[in-house]
């Protein structure tokens, strides 16, 4: 049973520890879960910042909705990094649940979202709990994006970009990142096209030309992103069409080229056979955690083009170190949940339940990120 108010499941992984910092930096008192209590305390000790300031506890938890329970009762959220969620997210959100504990998580996987919603989304509404996947720089500085451009009367159809300063293999991406880029080549990728949900080609790609580069950008639509999920019950929204590019190396079409591998090869082998190659291919790629995030290095640009009959504007987020703005992203979503302070219950983005504004002022505070509203 958790003594304090929020727990971090995979508290040994890279986000998860991240996710600690902020709570540290915050005063939040929290509890650290994961599948080995050893490993968790050693990797807090070599990664976390400030951690002899920290109020925290260690519990050691078995991946079973029955051990997550105990570890997460008492606890008022759960912030989980524990992925592919497409394989292991169900069990969580039902953990939490059944807990009674606000959820969050960093995914955009909308196998897994769109089934958590379904099956879980009207019990944590009738519960006066939320749950919120994608609370990560990958999704909700687009997110943000798109509610700025939302802003302007008129606008029905969304385009958004996500463009970071990448790792320059994938070994910079953290190990779990690394999972669910390769998981993603056997799940159907979505966009919202006229208030429905439509499948992406197996092969689809985008070139981004942006102003803020001298080239074009080489981008997928990374699963589809959570943003056609989050908006296809949104009344203001006909359409959204979302993609990811990292603009300073060939990682993009590296993983393009995984995933055409994969529609030739591997895409009607058994399971097990499909897991051996997932698991080769990420220890391949991803042999070690990566260091920490550069602010000198580590720079992004999110942009969404909003468009109404007549109406057209560009909303911009410049951010920089995506992996410690995730960590942050939690941090803020924390501090409304303990405040009691959500616009949202059930399923619902954190721009939804906190309100964007809220959150990009939290990331403005704290240098992590910019915006610009530019009407076409």
């Amino acid at each position: 049973m958790a003594k304090h108010p929020v727990v971090v499941y995979g508290a040994s992984g890279y986000t998860g520890m991240l996710i600690m910092d902020w709570l540290i930096d915050e005063n939040i008192p929290f509890t650290a879960v994961g599948r080995s209590a050893k490993r968790i305390k050693e990797m807090m000790a070599q990664r976390v910042v400030r951690l002899e300031s920290a109020d925290y506890e260690i519990i050691e938890a078995e991946h079973n909705v029955d051990a997550l329970v105990n570890a997460f009762r008492g606890a008022k959220v759960v912030c989980n990094t524990v992925g592919p969620f497409s394989d292991f997210g169900l069990t969580t959100v039902e953990a939490t649940l059944k807990a009674g504990c606000h959820y969050l998580d960093t995914t955009g996987e909308q196998p897994f979202m769109r089934k958590a919603r379904d099956e879980f989304g009207e019990l944590y509404r009738q519960a006066g709990l939320l749950m919120s996947s994608s609370n990560a720089y990958m999704y909700t500085f687009a997110e943000i994006a798109a509610e700025l451009a939302l802003e302007t009367p008129g606008v029905d159809a969304l385009e958004t970009a996500t463009l970071t300063r990448g790792p320059r293999n994938v070994a910079g991406v953290s190990v779990g990142s690394a999972a669910t880029i390769f998981d993603g080549a056997r799940h159907e990728a979505a966009y919202l096209w006229e208030k429905k949900l439509v499948p992406h080609a197996a092969d689809a790609s985008f070139t981004v030309a942006d102003p803020a580069f001298m080239q074009p950008v080489f981008c997928l639509p990374w699963g589809g992103t959570s943003l056609p999920l989050y908006f296809e019950r949104d009344s203001r929204v006909r359409s959204c069409i979302s993609c990811v590019g990292f603009y300073d190396n060939n990682v993009m079409p590296a993983v393009h080229a995984f995933n055409k591998k994969w529609e030739a090869e591997y895409k009607h082998l058994p399971r097990e056979q499909q897991d051996a190659i997932l698991k080769q291919v990420v220890s391949s790629t991803t042999p070690t955690m990566p260091p920490r995030e550069r602010t000198t290095i580590q720079r992004t640009v999110d942009f969404a083009i909003g468009r109404g009959q007549l109406a057209s504007v560009r909303a911009t987020v410049h951010g920089i170190t995506p992996y410690i703005s995730t960590g942050a992203i939690h941090a803020a979503g924390v501090l409304k949940l303990l405040d009691g302070e959500t616009a949202k219950v059930g399923f619902a983005s954190g721009s939804k339940a906190f309100g964007h504004r809220y959150l990009l002022g939290y990331l403005e505070q704290r240098g992590l990120a910019r915006a610009t509203v530019t009407q076409l």
